[in-house]
């Protein structure tokens, strides 16, 4: 039987300049070409999820605008439910902007918009997704508050709270308070316990961080050499798996909601959940672009069957 996830986190439209060079300070150039793409931390996560079998639910906000219906429809086509997903009347749907040169280096400006105006008024639709949910994650692309009273409600009816601190913040305690399973990378992790990773004392060490602020699961993502995860039964580091990587976005996302498709909500899986999810990254990596290179399901068995 598939989870069910419910993902509240971040919708943005993303789009791309390509350019031979970078333009100096008052200087207008020519694109070579222009592409837009469906993105944001939730929204990966939620495809992710949902190309691995997982009925998704998504709880967020875009704007009154053709980026927000394009957001709609290709959640939609995704088979991603959007009942919670509220329109801003006032705030435009986020967008990222990216240049991206011939060496493929790139600048990128970040709108929030309706993601960041996201209310604790906007979760008054959500009963009905978490009476269903197994699984509720949220990112640091929407703000803490929300995520916290949505946490709260969460426990209420017996969710399992994820927490992707990403982009790494100073976190709410509220939502800490709240939270199951903590997922930051290394750096994010760093960023957020003072604690700098240099081995499995330190990941232990962490570990004990969050388990002081009432989070008894880890997960530390560590790019090629793999995951450690930290829990009440015990404690360990899975492999990666070694492929040649040639666009790392939405590696991280892809990881999260693959992982969180295939896990048992008592977590007694959990090994098996990280390789699925950490092969389903290894997929993304080699491929370009964010949401396109996501694999689905079938195709992340098989290589999971080509070892």
């Amino acid at each position: 039987m598939s989870n069910k996830i419910a993902i509240l986190g971040s919708i943005n439209v993303d789009t791309t300049y390509h350019v031979e060079r970078f333009p100096q300070p008052g200087e207008t150039i020519s694109a070579i070409s222009k592409s837009s793409a469906p993105g944001g931390k939730g929204a990966n996560q939620a495809v992710a999820a949902a190309r691995s079998g997982a009925k998704t639910y998504f709880v967020g906000k875009v704007g009154d605008d053709n980026e927000g219906k394009f957001m709609l429809e290709a959640l939609k086509e995704e088979h991603v439910d959007t009942d919670c997903i509220v329109i801003d009347k006032v705030h435009g749907t986020g967008t990222a902007m990216v240049t991206l040169d011939v060496n493929g280096q790139n600048h990128i400006m970040v709108y929030g918009g309706a993601n960041q105006a996201l209310l604790k008024e906007d979760l008054e639709n959500t009963d009905k997704v978490l009476d269903s949910a197994d699984f509720l994650i949220s990112q640091f692309e929407t703000p803490q508050d929300v995520t916290a009273a949505a946490f709260k409600e969460a426990k209420n009816h017996g969710v399992i709270t994820f927490l992707n601190p990403a982009p790494a913040h100073e976190i709410d305690p509220e939502v800490l308070k709240y939270t199951d399973i903590i997922a930051p990378n290394e750096t994010e992790s760093a960023i957020l316990t003072g604690i700098k990773l240099n081995g499995e004392d330190s990941m232990l060490k962490t570990a004990e961080y969050f388990a002081d602020k009432g989070v008894d699961n880890l997960l530390i993502t560590l790019g090629s050499r793999g995951v450690f995860y930290s829990t009440p039964n015990g404690h360990g580091l899975v492999p990666a798996f070694k492929v040649k990587a040639v666009d790392t976005t939405a590696a991280g996302d892809t990881f999260v909601g693959a992982m969180a498709s295939q896990l048992h909500t008592n977590l007694d899986n959990i090994e098996e959940a990280l390789v699925y999810g950490q092969r389903a990254s290894s997929l993304t990596v080699q491929k370009m672009g964010a949401m396109p290179s996501i694999p689905f399901g079938d195709q992340v068995e098989e290589a999971l069957n080509e070892n």
